[in-house]
């Protein structure tokens, strides 16, 4: 029974190849997306661009804004509490 289910199935495994490679990226993803020491680095890295001139004023705090909106989400996930 199993091989012939295996051999029913068989044309599937293109599109299951697919779904775990899709899982897999999630999964990092999600796990960059809540990495605060690397969003810390991201902010200490744009605060140097902005002093040395590299970014301006009004990007330097849209980019800011965002990596804290991001800080603070991961911050409630941890807790388990609705990120927004």
């Amino acid at each position: 029974m199993g091989l012939i289910r295996g051999l029913v199935l068989l044309p599937l495994a293109p599109v299951r190849g697919v779904v775990w490679l899709a899982e897999r990226i999630t999964e990092v993803a999600e796990r960059e997306l809540d990495d605060e020491p690397a969003m810390h680095r991201h902010l200490m890295e744009l605060r140097t661009a902005h002093e040395l001139g590299e970014v301006s004023d009004e990007d330097y705090e849209i980019r800011q804004d965002e990596l804290l909106a991001r800080l603070e989400a991961a911050r409630r996930r941890e807790r388990g509490e609705e990120p927004w």
